[in-house]
């Protein structure tokens, strides 16, 4: 049963990051596209919003193995 709650944690973690990667990424080249002039400040917000959002899955699969070898 512990393994089967791993699986499903893992990957929901996968797809919930997945999901606000593509969300993140997409509303920062469409702000580039409308303001050319800000596309480095833009690429730098996005690049730590992207970073924050990867820590969560990494996190839950950490705490996934926990539960797993505990």
């Amino acid at each position: 049963m512990k393994e089967l709650a791993t699986a499903i944690v893992a990957g929901m973690a996968a797809l919930a990051a997945s999901i606000g990667n593509g969300l993140v990424i997409s509303k920062t080249i469409e702000s580039m596209a409308r303001q050319p002039e800000l596309s480095g400040t833009l690429r730098g917000t996005m690049l730590l919003g992207v970073g924050l959002i990867e820590a969560v899955p990494i996190i839950a699969i950490a705490v996934s193995f926990l539960i797993l070898f505990m």
